[in-house]
């Protein structure tokens, strides 16, 4: 029996490995999108700023792993093999469940999965051993230390209230202070605002969280506690003449020291606070094995009372958890993608393609806020409203630089801030999640940097929302999932936990080694266009979205002819995709606009032509997501579906949109569509004719004529602007003949 276990915590220990990667990967966004969003250094030194803060940072989470042995459950009421199976269960439902919120690239909270997990686990093992002794599943209470976990979840769930409160508030009167041309009032107060960062910053993580650090001695603690006030007001004046010093004498960006340091103390505070997330059940399951293979009792009745006693964590075994964190910040590339999620949607950027659609709450929202905002300037004096306007005016932006997602002080904001709340939390023990705190706080300070306007705000809104609808469905999932795990191990005993366990390894080995095709941040931001680039991506991505179309217009025709409610509402959730990817594509020309500061005439006018050709390509992709919406409503209300003559010359359609766009080894070819066009035109026409005949006689209901024109009505659109794209393609061509070096005009879009 003692062999199981052993393996058992062989297990525990891969999978901690593992879920240190997946959950790293989940929450790296929490300290490195204010820097990198912010760009105030490079890619690699903001990696290993919060790579050291990271590694020193594990190793004040010792005190934070009381919550893993003693914070959910009663331990006393539990069997060494019960707890076993517990720590087990939620070990495997927690790789699984962040795994695949990180394939969607959605940041959740490693802290409400690791809480309900327990929680989830725990009550599974408890109504086992309730139903196993024929005892009533009401006495299910007393196993679950239902004040602290109360705490637990009361103190998670006010922090997202409290996080966006304070992010909002204090980044209004951040802005206030030094609008968005601060470099004024930087040179007067920088020394003073950046003093009072780094102290902050140094009390609440050093001061406060050392309590919790597996080297710190008793007695230096208490001094620390003994000398509080000098120590800090040393602190500050220190910083603020150094400071000074820095901006008057040397002109050293007191911001680029502000945002580095939060970003060191939000990795530390990060570390601290939720290293126990990931490795606090293996060290947990760890001591347990420990006790009872002292105790030599048998694993069914010996009772875990002992993990109520106060441990601590060795040192090693914290760096060791540390290294493996700093690893996988750097080589992830699940962390780049859960980064750039929450850059989005604090970004100030417009244009681009939003992440997420807008939605019935948001538009709500948005329009209550436009209403309040309305009724609040009635009433305030219009000095006041202007003077306020002012502050919130965005500074010019110099043409062919890459706007920034946010500036200096809100980034320094957003980290400062976030550390404070966190390492708040961790020093009274309090496992706050850093995913909830250091998104809200980003959220609120976008809210009020004016980042929402009227063009992004609904789409904002319904991103955070989608967000945090993914946290309460985590703390959901978590629960019954391991809850799941730990019924199953209970009924299989042994084989059940070898399968569970090695179907979990399988399933995140694969997950993490597939390739993806998202380009990194570093990536995305040197992309150049140029003229050949332009032309490689017309050429290649024309031709695959002219086939995309017609292969979703046979599966609309197949559908509707068949009358498959079911495969037109499948082909009509495709064309939606295909739309929004056109749309996409098509906004990548914002980002060319502001790449170069004097672009060349061929390479403007390279720009402008992938601009129109993915505006036709997304105008056939509106019409035929319109196509595919009017047939799945013409068969979901049970009208007559078409037959005969008219199913005949709907196929023939299709397939002659097909021949007259293909070469003659099936290919697609828009060469060959620009050749056709005019010959199609007409037989549609043709086609359109015998239809208007047909209506008089009533061969055709009123609405089958409307459906039927639809059909012609985006064959025509088809044709035309595909035609469009191939004139585009030549003309790009062409443009590898002009002579380059000459600076284009400022753009327009008409």
């Amino acid at each position: 029996m003692e062999q199981y276990y052993i393996v058992m915590l062989a297990f525990l220990a891969v999978i901690a490995v593992i879920d240190l990667f997946v959950g790293v990967s989940n929450d790296a966004s929490n300290f490195l999108n204010s820097a990198l969003g912010c760009r105030i250094a490079s890619f690699r030194t903001t990696m290993w700023v919060a790579s050291l803060g990271v590694l020193l940072g594990a190793t004040f989470s010792s005190g934070m792993m009381e919550v893993a042995r003693s914070g959910i459950f009663h331990p006393q009421m539990f069997s060494f093999s019960e707890i076993m199976v517990v720590f087990f269960a939620v070990m495997v439902a927690d790789v699984i469940l962040l795994d695949a919120f990180n394939s969607l690239g959605l940041p959740t909270s490693t802290t409400v999965s690791i809480v309900f997990e327990l929680l989830g686990s725990a009550a599974a093992a408890a109504a086992w051993k309730l139903l196993d002794a024929g005892q009533s599943l009401g006495d299910l209470y007393t196993y679950i230390n239902t004040s602290k976990s109360l705490g637990i979840v009361s103190g998670i769930l006010i922090s997202v209230v409290v996080a966006f409160i304070s992010g909002a508030v204090i980044q209004y009167l951040a802005r206030l202070l030094f609008s968005f041309r601060f470099e004024g009032m930087y040179r007067r107060i920088g020394a003073l605002y950046g003093a009072f960062s780094i102290t902050a910053i140094i009390y609440f993580l050093v001061m406060k969280g050392a309590k919790g650090a597996s080297f710190m001695r008793a007695e230096w603690i208490d001094w620390i506690n003994a000398n509080t006030s000098p120590i800090l007001i040393t602190l500050f004046v220190g910083f603020t003449i150094l400071f000074q010093i820095c901006i008057s004498f040397f002109r050293i960006n007191v911001f680029k020291i502000i945002i580095l340091a939060g970003t060191f103390s939000l990795a530390f505070a990060f570390a601290g606070n939720d290293l126990v997330n990931f490795v606090g059940v293996p060290i947990a399951a760890w001591d347990s094995f420990k006790i009872w293979s002292a105790a030599q009792s048998p694993a069914e009745t010996f009772m875990m009372g002992d993990l109520l006693k106060p441990a601590t964590a060795a040192t090693w075994m914290l760096l060791a958890s540390g290294m493996v964190m700093v690893f996988t910040l750097w080589f992830s590339k699940k962390a780049h993608r859960v980064i750039q999620t929450s850059i989005n949607l604090a970004s100030t950027q417009t244009g681009e393609q939003e992440q997420f659609g807008a939605s019935l709450p948001g538009r709500m929202i948005v329009r209550a806020a436009v209403s309040m905002g309305t009724v609040i300037n009635q009433i305030m004096p219009g000095i006041l409203q202007r003077g306020i306007a002012s502050r919130f005016v965005p500074a010019p932006q110099e043409k062919g630089t890459i706007p920034l997602p946010f500036d200096y002080v809100r980034a320094s904001i957003n980290l400062v801030l976030s550390a404070i709340l966190i390492a708040s939390a961790t020093s009274l023990q309090l496992p706050l999640s850093t995913t909830y705190v250091t998104f809200m706080v980003a959220m609120g300070s976008s809210f009020a940097d004016g980042a929402w306007d009227r063009e992004t705000a609904v789409y904002r809104i319904s991103g955070v929302l989608t967000v945090i609808s993914g946290w309460f469905i985590t703390a959901l999932c978590a629960s019954s999932l391991a809850a799941a795990a730990a019924t199953i191990v209970f009924w299989g005993g042994e084989t059940a936990a070898v399968i569970m366990g090695l179907a979990a390894i399988a399933i995140l080995v694969r997950s993490n080694l597939k390739k993806h095709e998202e380009e990194s941040l570093a990536k995305q931001s040197a992309q150049r266009f140029t003229a050949p680039a332009i032309r490689t991506i017309i050429h290649t991505k024309s031709p695959a979205n002219l086939c995309r179309t017609l292969d979703l217009l046979d599966e609309v025709v197949d559908g509707l002819l068949a009358d498959r409610e079911l495969a037109l509402r499948s082909a009509k959730s495709e064309a939606s995709e295909f739309f929004d990817q056109l749309s996409k594509d098509r906004s990548v020309y914002y980002r060319m606009a502001m790449m170069d500061k004097t672009p060349s005439k061929v390479d403007f006018n390279a720009r402008y032509c992938y601009f129109r050709a993915f505006t036709n390509m997304r105008e056939v992709g509106r019409s035929l997501q319109s196509l595919a919406k009017q047939s799945l409503e013409h068969v979901a209300n049970r009208h007559r579906v078409f037959k005969g003559d008219l199913a005949d010359e709907l196929r023939a359609l299709t397939a002659e949109l097909r021949g007259i766009s293909s070469s003659v080894d099936g290919k697609p070819d828009l060469e060959e569509l620009h050749l056709n066009a005019k010959a199609a035109i007409d037989r549609i026409d043709a086609m359109q004719s015998e239809l208007m005949r047909a209506i008089p006689d009533g061969e055709l209901s009123i609405r089958g004529s409307e459906l039927y024109l639809t059909f012609l009505l985006f064959a025509r659109d088809f044709i035309n602007h595909y035609e469009i794209v191939s004139m585009l393609a030549a003309r790009i061509d062409s443009l590898e003949q002009t002579p380059s070096g000459v600076t284009a005009p400022k753009e327009k879009i008409s």
